[in-house]
């Protein structure tokens, strides 16, 4: 093993030559060097990757979140104007033929417009309808021409939001 130190005036690079034994030991240092190196890119790059995701993912879960509180929210307030929309139809009760009734009729009307456009829909409710207890609330029995044990007639209109009943149709049932 024999070593010269050679060193060039302009740039002050020094070259030292070595024996091949010893280059081989470092070409094999710097290739398992090398070789980690590779390892722990790789490792980083696949942490950044699965951090990358769940960011993603976490995005996609605070937007659902967002929408859902919104929907929430709508349904909250239409909820709270059904009573209103409950007492327009009272008031058509008592104002037929008057000159109030047409009025009360386009009030009522925006007031539906508004809920229809929120999401919310009139639950369709007709005479021998078969009673069912997700889309009906029953609070009484009368005489009737359908068949007993049926939708005798509405006495409030139900609703539902978004496919959720929010407010079940109260009816009376035929009696047996």
């Amino acid at each position: 093993m024999t070593r010269a130190k050679h060193k060039k005036e302009d740039d002050d690079i020094e070259i030292v030559e070595e024996g091949e034994d010893r280059a081989e030991g470092r070409i094999d240092k710097l290739r398992t060097d090398l070789a980690a190196c590779r390892k722990e890119k790789q490792e980083y790059l696949e942490g950044w990757q699965r951090a990358k995701a769940d960011l993603i993912n976490h995005k996609k879960d605070e937007a659902e979140r967002k929408q859902a509180l919104a929907r929430f929210a709508t349904e909250g307030m239409v909820h709270d104007i059904l009573p209103v929309l409950d007492s327009f139809d009272l008031a058509l009760k008592h104002a037929e033929g008057s000159d109030i009734e047409k009025g009360i009729l386009m009030i009522r009307s925006q007031l539906e417009d508004v809920l229809r456009r929120k999401g919310a829909e009139v639950i369709p409710v007709r005479a021998g309808d078969p009673f069912d207890m997700m889309i009906h609330e029953s609070v009484g029995e009368t005489e009737s021409d359908a068949p007993p044990g049926t939708v005798a007639e509405e006495t409030q209109r139900g609703y539902r939001m978004h496919g959720k009943v929010i407010r079940a149709s109260r009816v009376k049932l035929s009696k047996e």
